[in-house]
Parts: structure tokens; C-alpha cells; sequence
């Protein structure tokens, strides 16, 4: 994975693209069975000798005896934060966990390391910032490829929000902890690699209507991290130490994606929307929370499905605009067509993503993780307002084309 760091910096330094791409503030990647005695090298060096550690109750665990050893063994201070869960057992990275966060981690601490999945990272990832020191990630789990971007989704007043904070400065990933996580979220980080399929789909199209900032090289490097996953779906579903090895690999380069371009464009698109607006309603509805790949890999089919239906008879009626549709929001519809046609038939079908998902383990339809078929279409219609600023294909049609 160094090498892989070294390789990115030169390929981004020779990007043509014509948009800034951002430093890559990560140190070090190791992931291996020594990955935790590699850390306390890496602590040493850093001359950090005051650490804490940022986990909930099951990550903790899951890491624990491995890591605290090596700590203590090499006598590095260190004060444990278990994030606490909310009413429903879940841990949610929304302003009650930031503060605790905040206000257990002693003021002098030299880092953060946060010992976790998906959420306790977005929980530290922000914290840190605010503390103005650095973090360093330990996955425990490899379930979402946000471990090494710089953006915090967060629950704030019961909306979510992304803000972009910092990455982690060095990634500390141990095979055998990965090895020994929940196979729900392994399916779950196959999931949100499946999710890449519409994201990088939603994305060309937003360059192509709104102009948003694209970059060829980021879109590559995210389409052979979900190529690398689903050319190994096998090892994957088997939870062998090569399909686990190259699912944190292609999570981990998805992320580091994200952060070259300094945003989630290549990662993130309505099928993320989607997730967030699910998310929102069973805090709402006071819900157990489900798993963020889990959401993503079944809200995916769903999108490839719904744009098809709508855009595909769209593209053969080019010549009968409505006149309350923006005359230049159709002229470049009308002047991408053929390429916007082309991405889409380039989509894998909706039965074929399901089956992935079924394979690695994981749900395939909405049903099976309790989200109900009403609150799946109010999402389709207002789940794109939660990015006003991300131009999708949903976007589109619900702002352009449906209510019109």
C-alpha cells in the first residue's frame, strides 16, 4: 500500500484534468498480521507519547488484547473514549458522541486512534480536527471506504451532514482483526463497493450538465478498486484472507480517491442519498440503525433501475421538451445524450447487482433491512435535496424533468 501512495502522488503531480488535487496527508498504510507492532514504531517515531483511543464497546474488544499489548509493551500512555450507543444500541456519530469524545480525551493528548469501524471514524475524524491534532486510523472492520478520506458524515439536529475535516495521517489495519469481523459488515464494505457503480455514473453525468469538477484519473482508480472487488467476489464471499486483503485494498483506494479530489464526488451519488434519507427516518422512527454498505448495496440496484426507466424513453424524446424545462438544462442533456445513453446501458442490470449482494451475503432488497416500499419512493423524490449541490441523475429528473 505504500508503494500504492507513493505511485498516487506522482500520477496526481502529472494529472492533466485542470482541477487541484489535494495532498495526501497519509504517512503510512500497513496491513498485516504486524500491523499493530508497526504502529508503536510508528507512535515512537512520531514522538507521541500521549494516545487516545477512540473505540465503542465491540470494536474495542475486537481490538483490544492485540493492541493494548503492544502499548504497554513498549510503555506508551494511553486513555481509552468508548463512544456509548443511544437508546437503541447503536452508536450514531452525531453531536452527543462529539462531545463525549471532546470532553474524555485529556487536553494534552498528542493523537487520536480510532479503534472502529465506519462510525467511530467519522466521530474521530471531526474531533481531532476540532482538537487540532492528528488521527490515526485502526480499522476493526472492512465495512465502508471512508477510513482514509477526509469527510465526516454526520448526524447534526437530526439531518446529515458531510463536512470535510481531515484524513488520517497513517492507517494501522491487523489481518486478523479484519479477518475476525462480523461477516454482515464485510458484505456491507462489498456493498458500498458496488455503490460505485452509480456514484461514478451520477458523477460523469454532473460534469457533463453542471460542470462539477471531474478528474479521469480519480474516476479510474475508483472503477479498479470495484473491478479488483468484483473480479474476487469469491474470495470475498468465502472470507478468505485474499478476499478480505483486496476488499480493505479497494476500500482503502477508494478513499484515498475521495481525497485527491478533496470531495466525495467519485464515492457518493443518489444511491448514498438515498442511504442518508433512511437513515434520517429510523432515527426518526426511533429504528435500529442498519449497517451504511448494507443500505448503499440495496439502494443501488434500486437507482440503476429507476434511472433506466426514466432517462432511457427520455433520450428517444429528445425533440419534445416541455417548455417549462431550462432551454440550456436540455440543450446539454440533448448534447451529452449519446454518451449519457451509453453510461447508462453500461450499468450492470439490477438482477445482476442483487446477486452480487447475495453472494457476499448481503440483503438485496430494501424489505429485508425493514425499509418499506412507501419510504423507499419518498425517498427516490426528496432524497436529492440532502446534496442540493450534487447534480445526479435524480436530481435532475425530480428538479427538471418530473415536476415539470
Amino acid at each position: 500500500m505504500n508503494r500504492m501512495l507513493e505511485e498516487l502522488v506522482l500520477l496526481a503531480g502529472q494529472c492533466q484534468c485542470g482541477h487541484r488535487h489535494y495532498d495526501i496527508p497519509i504517512e503510512r498504510i500497513v496491513i498485516g498480521r504486524d500491523a499493530f507492532r508497526q504502529l508503536v514504531a510508528y507512535l515512537r517515531h512520531k514522538r507521541y507519547e500521549r494516545v487516545a483511543l477512540v473505540a465503542d464497546e465491540r470494536t474495542f474488544a475486537a481490538a483490544r488484547e492485540s493492541l493494548c499489548d503492544e502499548l504497554e509493551n513498549e510503555s506508551i500512555h494511553y486513555t481509552v473514549c468508548l463512544v456509548q450507543p443511544d437508546e437503541n444500541g447503536d452508536v450514531i456519530a452525531d453531536e452527543r458522541s462529539i462531545v463525549q469524545v471532546l470532553l474524555e480525551t485529556p487536553n494534552n493528548a498528542d493523537v487520536l486512534i480510532a479503534v472502529g469501524a465506519g462510525t467511530i471514524h467519522d466521530i474521530t475524524r471531526f474531533s481531532s480536527c476540532k482538537m487540532k491534532i492528528p488521527f490515526i486510523s485502526v480499522p476493526t472492520a472492512p465495512s465502508v471506504d471512508g477510513f482514509t478520506s477526509m469527510g465526516a458524515p454526520l448526524i447534526i439536529r437530526g439531518m446529515k451532514q458531510t463536512i470535510q475535516v481531515q484524513a488520517p495521517i497513517a492507517v494501522f489495519a491487523h489481518t486478523d482483526v479484519l479477518h475476525r469481523a462480523p461477516r454482515a459488515m464485510i458484505a456491507a464494505g462489498f456493498g458500498d463497493m458496488a455503490a460505485k457503480y452509480t456514484s461514478l455514473a451520477d458523477w460523469q453525468f454532473a460534469h457533463w450538465m453542471a460542470d462539477e469538477p471531474y478528474c479521469p484519473l480519480v474516476h479510474q482508480l475508483t472503477e479498479q478498486s470495484l473491478k479488483t472487488c468484483v473480479d474476487h467476489i469469491d474470495d470475498i464471499a468465502n472470507g478468505s484472507e485474499q478476499g478480505i486483503r483486496v476488499l480493505m485494498d479497494a476500500l482503502l483506494q477508494s478513499g484515498i480517491a475521495m481525497l485527491l479530489m478533496g470531495q466525495s464526488y467519485s464515492a457518493s451519488g443518489a444511491e448514498h442519498h438515498l442511504s442518508h434519507y433512511w437513515e434520517m427516518e429510523f432515527l426518526r422512527r426511533n429504528k435500529r440503525q442498519v449497517l451504511h454498505g448494507a443500505k448503499v448495496g440495496v439502494s443501488t440496484p434500486i437507482v440503476i433501475e429507476h434511472y433506466q426507466r426514466l432517462l432511457l424513453p427520455l433520450l428517444n424524446g429528445l425533440e419534445k421538451r416541455s417548455e417549462s424545462v431550462h432551454e440550456e438544462i436540455w440543450g446539454r442533456f440533448k448534447a451529452n445524450a449519446a454518451a449519457i445513453r451509453m453510461q447508462l446501458e453500461s450499468l450492470p442490470s439490477p438482477s445482476r447487482v442483487r446477486a452480487m449482494l447475495e453472494k457476499v451475503g448481503e440483503a438485496a432488497l430494501p424489505e429485508q433491512l425493514g425499509i418499506d416500499p412507501p419510504l423507499v419512493e419518498r425517498s427516490l423524490q426528496e432524497a436529492h435535496r440532502l446534496r442540493p449541490n450534487r447534480f445526479t441523475m435524480l436530481y435532475f429528473l425530480n428538479e427538471w424533468i418530473l415536476e415539470k
